[in-house]
């Protein structure tokens, strides 16, 4: 046995994460510590056994379904890596081109896609009160499919962002942070400033500064959420960061200010998001179709932003970290000033020099998804990546 993957299954032995078995992945504060460990465990011997040329599939057939109800890149293309690393094959449900538009329900919908899913990965970030909800909707169809005898197996879902959380997003964030910093017993009062900086785009959603808010303050670090006055995210989000910064040893702290959030940390990650009420706002005015309303919160918004270009990463505010060489994180794509826009998030001679870091950031998304995945459907992943190992099959012939 490869001694590196022994010591894999020996953590995962260590752990205890049964529930996971056959459930879903919602948010990260519903998950355990031992569950969030072995995430990370699974995610690392994946990748550590596709670098190395052995096959990983654990599936010879299946589908993972895709419903993207906003634009991406990175996270499109990481659900549909990490089903194919399983062996699944990945079938988008364009809803444009569906009978959604005809008025099928989210439970004939969630079904008649399901006859031989494995995983359904959902990103639906756009509308407060919204995109969760879908999520839990889908799974209490799938999982009533299942049980009148429609389905042959329940579908997990993986949650690739909602109008709460980022998961897949902030997990792989994490382990960038885990592997940068040497192992997770080395973050223990590491300062992180998770602020907001300007875009000259309106709308980004509040879930990526949530999830870093709700996560990070499970390692025992120094949470600081900085944004300008009326960019607050949920309340209740904040709640869970306070708990867990109070459980685990670290701090969770908000302040006005760039400057002082920026201030010795070793770790920054200065994005822009939408202000909550504000969305709550566009919330309510797409409920009541009044699009012409939306339009005009828009244009509001967009000038709110203006007042703060100043909330931006350059040089002179990374010198203001610790040592001038904090760890930069964006979950991409970047507003690059003179590069993407005239004014924005960051300074593009910084986002050039920590281009390289930001794109191994990246990386450790489609092992995350994966990780999710092997979790929910293998009873016990530690004989699963024995058997993998012992079947030898190669990924590639060399």
């Amino acid at each position: 046995m490869d001694k590196t993957l022994q010591g894999y299954i020996d953590k995962l032995n260590s752990l205890n994460f049964k529930d996971m078995y056959e459930g879903d992945f919602f948010l990260t504060w519903e998950k355990s510590d031992d569950e969030i460990e072995a995430l990370f465990t699974v995610a690392d011997a994946l990748r550590y056994m596709r670098e190395n040329n052995i096959s990983t599939k654990i599936f010879e057939s299946g589908l993972g379904i895709s419903i993207f109800r906003d634009n991406s890149t990175r996270t499109r293309f990481s659900f549909a890596s990490a089903c194919n690393l399983l062996g699944l094959e990945v079938q988008d449900l364009d809803e444009k081109k569906s009978q959604i538009a005809h008025g099928e329900t989210v439970r004939e919908t969630a079904n008649m896609i399901s006859f031989m899913a494995d995983v359904i990965g959902i990103r639906d970030d756009m509308y407060i009160g919204k995109g969760n909800k879908y999520q839990h909707d889908v799974v209490d169809a799938v999982t009533e499919g299942y049980k009148d005898g429609v389905l042959e197996q329940k579908p997990t879902l993986v949650n690739l962002q909602c109008d709460i959380d980022h998961p897949t997003q902030c997990l792989a964030d994490m382990l960038h942070i885990i592997h940068e910093f040497g192992g997770v017993e080395n973050l223990k009062g590491k300062k992180v400033a998770m602020t907001w900086a300007y875009s000259p785009s309106y709308g980004k959603p509040l879930s990526v500064p949530q999830g870093v808010a709700g996560l990070f303050t499970r390692f025992g670090m120094d949470v600081v959420l900085a944004h300008p006055e009326g960019y607050d995210i949920m309340p209740e989000v904040e709640e869970v960061a306070k708990a867990n910064a109070e459980k685990n040893g670290g701090s969770f702290t908000k302040t006005n200010s760039m400057e002082e959030a920026f201030k010795d940390a070793d770790i920054v990650y200065p994005k822009s998001w939408a202000p909550f009420a504000a969305m709550e706002k566009r919330t309510d005015l797409y409920g009541k179709g009044d699009f012409d309303g939306i339009d005009k919160l828009e244009q509001e918004l967009l000038a709110q932003n203006a007042k703060h270009k100043d909330w931006c990463c350059t040089e002179e505010m990374m010198a203001k970290t610790k040592d001038g060489k904090a760890l930069y994180l964006h979950c991409l794509p970047a507003d690059i000033n003179n590069v993407s826009c005239e004014d924005g998030e960051v300074a593009d001679t910084v986002f050039d020099r920590y281009r390289v870091p930001l794109y191994k950031q990246a990386s450790f998304k489609p092992y995350i998804i994966a990780a999710m995945i092997v979790l929910a459907k293998c009873k016990n992943p530690q004989e699963t990546l024995k058997k993998l190992e012992e079947r030898g099959t190669v990924r590639r012939f060399q």
